[in-house]
């Protein structure tokens, strides 16, 4: 039947039959006890520096692919790379779109041409890569994420876009 309106995705449910597939218990899904704080620019966009962290598995050839078991490493991949050396890796999404064209995890080209438009300021030297559906959470808030951390205000990065996957 064309134009049938098709029932949703159990996103939920979807997840945790990856994760038992993988061989872990049911995936616990973790929300905040407190919300995240925001922080408020403190100068106009089009003059910012912005970084880029995505969780699609993309990585720059030479580089070693993630791994699909709580891999909490990152990839730093220089901001002016050319697309066609950069990579997919991932085991929770199908990689056919991404392999094809790398900006629908990994919107390089468009901030590109946010900077070339000057609706932002520049870019960041590096943006960084992760794997995204990392089972441990305590690993996450205690190795990757304080280590993206530390790298953004190392570059002084004003704005990070983050890109799940």
């Amino acid at each position: 039947m064309t134009g049938a309106r098709q029932p949703p995705i159990d996103y939920l449910e979807r997840i945790g039959a990856q994760y038992r597939a993988l061989g872990y218990a049911d995936y616990q899904w973790r929300h905040a006890e407190t919300p995240p704080v925001m922080a408020t620019l403190t100068k106009p966009l089009h003059a910012c520096r912005v970084g880029l962290i995505a969780t699609g598995g993309i990585y720059a050839e030479g580089q070693t692919a993630f791994t699909h078991k709580d891999d909490t490493t990152y990839r730093a991949i220089a901001s002016d790379i050319d697309t066609a050396y950069l990579r997919a890796s991932h085991f929770a999404y199908d990689l056919s779109d991404a392999r094809t064209d790398i900006d629908v995890v990994f919107p390089i080209t468009a901030l590109r041409r946010l900077v070339a438009e000057g609706v932002i300021g520049t870019l960041a030297p590096d943006f960084f890569t992760c794997m995204g559906g990392i089972y441990s959470q305590r690993r996450v808030r205690e190795e990757l994420a304080p280590a993206l951390v530390r790298r953004c205000l190392a570059d002084e990065i004003d704005v990070v876009l983050l890109v799940p996957v």
